[in-house]
């Protein structure tokens, strides 16, 4: 009963939002405009199919690898940088720095370095996604309770053991958080290196259902890339809600 409650919850917006998309497109006769009957018939008949196949998939796995290498390099780099106060010191502006440029400026740069082959759009999808799983990790591990810290140096716990079950653990909230931020910026980058530098993927087929004037199938193009990011982040929380059970245990018991 309390799923269903939670899903009713969650579809009740969509859902809303649909009948009145419905009502005020109904006698719309201007081609621009999409209709959400249209729009589920393009999906079907144009996308589902070959098109998938061809376009959709070579986006995931830019996605995929893209922002694969990013939670990885940046759990990595965090967390060596967030245990040293000197590292924190010297690497605080430059990251900064870099933080501050749109990824999608870096495009025409990697495309003259790297070409217009997928290491230039995973390299922006990984660029875009470091910067908050990395600083949200470091930020992690500078937070961690400076009690429990001491308690840890007390009892021996010392190198690898009190990395591993004191100092990771203690950060993996924020880490997550990181990583929640980075997926919507995965999407977009994803689609704006496809759009200006791709000969497939879903953005290059959008921009060119655009340029044709298939306005139908380029809705419904987007309304594959929103169902991905649906997917994505209802992906994420499953996992966040396994990796840390034991946070959102802690905190239950705390409202008590």
């Amino acid at each position: 009963m309390k799923a269903l409650k939670a899903l009713s919850a969650a579809l009740a917006l969509p859902i809303l939002i649909v009948i009145v998309w419905w009502l005020g497109t109904m006698n719309e006769t201007n081609p621009f405009v999409p209709k959400p009957g249209q729009m589920l018939n393009d999906l079907f008949t144009v996308w589902v199919g070959p098109l998938m196949a061809e376009q959709v998939v070579p986006s995931l796995y830019r996605l995929g690898v893209g922002l694969g290498a990013a939670i990885i390099v940046g759990i990595t780099l965090g967390l060596l940088i967030g245990a040293s106060r000197l590292a924190r010191a010297l690497t605080g502006p430059a990251f900064e720095f870099i933080r501050a440029v749109p990824p999608p400026v870096l495009l025409p740069v990697l495309l003259l370095i790297l070409g217009i082959d997928d290491r230039s759009k995973i390299f922006l999808i990984f660029l875009g996604c470091l910067w908050p799983i990395l600083l949200n990790t470091i930020d992690g591990v500078r937070s961690v309770d400076s009690v429990l810290a001491d308690t840890t140096s007390t009892y021996g716990m010392q190198g690898w053991a009190r990395f591993r079950w004191f100092v990771f653990p203690a950060a993996l909230p924020r880490i997550m958080t990181g990583i929640r931020l980075a997926l919507p910026i995965a999407i977009i980058l994803m689609v704006v290196s496809e759009m200006y530098a791709a000969l497939d993927g879903l953005g290059y087929r959008i921009m060119l259902f655009k340029q044709t004037f298939q306005m139908g199938p380029m809705w419904a193009g987007i309304l594959i890339i929103g169902l991905i990011g649906i997917l994505m982040a209802g992906l994420f929380r499953l996992v966040e809600r396994r990796v840390l059970a034991w946070y959102y245990g802690q905190r239950e018991m705390e409202k008590q």
